[in-house]
């Protein structure tokens, strides 16, 4: 049987809120009294708690108590068999399951002494029912239509095909083996409350992990802080973990990783969810690892490591990664996407970037949290797209301010769109900053410096522009970022970074200044005149930005700023400019306010120019790189 997942709409997510472990769908006249109830009986006799409509009365409609117990059923089981399509009972119970297979309920379809192509195309008895239900229900085609959707989906879903040269016994007993084999390992985890997004996602992994194919896979899910990855691969264990022999959800690794206690308990929750055995009795984190390699070689498992961020917090754990049985699932979810690439070697290595939610899903995720409901009402669907376009795709930022402005007024929406711009939401800047504080010294200073001025620039020019300042080959410093998700390069080359990691740089840089008293880098056009009319300080500042909304005058000491290597100038006239620092790296200045340069500036350290002048004398043997497209 292959991991099967149909892309849903709906918003409710499959918690582990189960009151049955498995709910049958049949056809009463057809298999009540045999197959289904040897089933039922086999299943309840080895533990299996099940659901059989035996004693719900029947109506025209399907009832609430059995939409209910379909929704509280960690399985269901629908037996396909030749009067199933007849009765209209059966087809809104499988439209109701496979409701709940879209957020995570297993489905297992037994096609009882039918062909499944049979149910696919509704031929043979199923095309008969069809067409006498479309001449009842003529005024109501769409559920007709939807019955024959659900029996052409459910018909792709892997399970069993029963025929008569096969024991039923046999047949049942293979049933049971796989339903022991679910309930065993059905240990769910609360993935979110409104699961917006996620079965596209969980199609294309599905995909990637391939549980049909017997070799061993390792699955790197890597992206952007907050875009959902621990939510992705929660979603992707409810679904998968029944199975495998074991299965186990370590979460938070980074963070439960900074001792040696730590370590220990990672290991010993690994050996005992997977085990169900007691705690690992050796010392050592190799010892441990060890034990656990030889204990599990032997297991198809899956094994999810959430948030890791360094190699040896897998080697604590999986030891070489070559110990594998077949069959076996490993993925971990990072915001570094190289960091495992030394166990390629080990084992077949497959990553996933997950990507912004669309503007539909990021308006249905936003509202949900923010109005309880999939779409806004008219009074506020401006001001949804405005917090939308703010989100830029990202689900932690839709639901943290989705809540917080849950129940509040329009004159309040209004404000906090306003204060968002301008001061980011703490909690949110918390989760952004972890991938900041995974850097060195000089990484940091290049991420802020990409914040603050080198947005949109091509990729070779701002390494260039950098080295030039901090003399050494930036090359793997700028390959860090972006493993982890913190700059991207575009297919022509540029530099990018979402708005909301750069709104964490500048804020970043904005609390150093204040604590320090002194400015480094100059972006808000209000801090400007405050900053650069004074005498002192100025030596400290590495670079400028200042882009004003209309055409102002102001007073630039740059020659007193010694340190100055940055400088990008919007709507600024300058009428006595008699000053550049010759430490200049970038000069990038429309509206530039002398035909030429300073004569006491010297440009021999200038790697960039972008310049609108009527004419700009350079020495004849310097080179200048251009900023943007010609």
């Amino acid at each position: 049987m292959a991991l099967s997942t149909t892309r849903g709409t709906s918003s409710s997510s499959f918690t582990q809120r189960c009151i049955y472990d498995v709910f049958l769908s049949f056809r009463g006249e057809d298999t009540r009294n045999g197959f289904t109830s040897h089933l039922n009986g086999i299943l309840r006799h080895n533990g299996i708690n099940t659901f059989m409509d035996d004693e719900l009365p029947r109506g025209e409609k399907i009832s609430a108590e059995l939409l209910e117990a379909i929704e509280s059923s960690k399985i269901s089981m629908i037996v396909f068999s030749r009067n199933y399509a007849s009765s209209t009972w059966c087809l809104d119970e499988l439209v109701k399951i496979l409701e709940c297979k879209n957020n995570g309920q297993v489905v297992l379809p037994v096609f009882y002494k039918v062909d499944p192509s049979d149910v696919r195309n509704q031929q043979e008895k199923f095309g008969e029912a069809l067409a006498k239900h479309e001449k009842i229900f003529k005024d109501n085609k769409e559920k007709v239509q939807r019955w024959r959707a659900a029996l052409n989906e459910a018909s792709h879903i892997s399970g069993w095909h029963y025929k008569n040269d096969y024991p039923q016994f046999r047949f049942i007993e293979e049933i049971l083996e796989e339903i022991l084999s679910a309930k065993l390992n059905r240990t769910q985890v609360f993935v979110v409350k409104y699961p917006v997004g996620i079965d596209s996602r969980i199609e294309e992994i599905s995909r990637i992990l391939d549980i049909k194919s017997n070799n061993v896979r390792m699955l790197v899910i890597h992206g952007l802080p907050g875009i959902g990855k621990t939510t992705i691969a929660k979603a992707i264990f409810n679904l998968i973990a029944y199975r495998f022999e074991g299965s186990s959800f370590l979460e938070d690794v980074r963070e439960n990783s900074k001792t040696n206690d730590d370590v220990l308990q990672l290991q010993n929750a690994l050996y005992y969810e997977i085990l169900r055995a007691g705690k690992l009795k050796v010392h050592g984190r190799a010892q441990r690892s060890n034990v656990i390699m030889e204990k599990l070689r032997n297991k198809k498992i899956l094994l999810i490591l959430d948030d890791v961020d360094k190699l040896e917090q897998v080697e604590n754990l999986l030891g070489s990664c070559n110990w594998f049985a077949s069959g076996s699932r490993i993925i971990i979810t990072t915001r570094e996407k190289k960091l495992l690439s030394p166990l390629r070697e080990d084992c077949h290595l497959f990553y996933y970037e997950v990507k912004e939610l669309d503007e539909c899903e990021s308006c249905e995720l936003f509202c949900q949290h923010a109005l309880k409901r999939n779409k806004p009402t008219e009074d506020y669907s401006k001001l949804v797209h405005q917090f939308i376009g703010y989100a830029k795709g990202l689900p932690l930022v839709l639901k943290i301010i989705g809540a917080d402005l849950y129940d509040k007024n329009l004159q309040c929406w209004k404000s906090a769109l306003d204060k968002y711009k301008r001061i980011p939401n703490s909690d949110i800047q918390k989760v952004l900053k972890i991938s900041y504080d995974g850097l060195d010294q000089i990484q940091q200073e290049i991420f802020l410096d990409i914040a603050y001025f080198f947005k949109g620039f091509y990729k070779n020019l701002v390494v260039d522009i950098l080295q030039s300042s901090n003399f050494h080959d930036l090359y793997y410093d700028i390959e860090k970022l972006i493993d982890k998700s913190l700059i991207v390069i575009t297919k022509d080359d540029k530099l990018l970074m979402h708005d909301l990691i750069q709104q964490m740089g500048l804020e970043i840089a904005r609390q150093e200044s204040k604590v320090s008293k002194k400015y480094r880098r100059l972006l808000c056009y209000e801090d400007a005149p405050e900053v650069l009319n004074e005498d002192t300080g100025l030596d400290e500042i590495r670079g400028i930005t200042l882009s004003l909304p209309h055409p102002r005058k102001m007073q630039l000491s740059l020659g007193k700023m010694k340190s100055l290597k940055y400088l990008t100038i919007r709507n600024v006239i300058c009428e006595d400019l008699k000053y550049l620092p010759n430490g200049l790296r970038l000069l990038d200045w429309n509206e530039f306010p002398l035909s030429s340069l300073p004569s006491t500036y010297e440009p021999t350290k200038l790697v960039a120019l972008n310049m609108q002048s009527s004419h700009i004398e350079l020495d004849e043997h310097f080179e200048i790189s251009e900023i943007r497209d010609p």
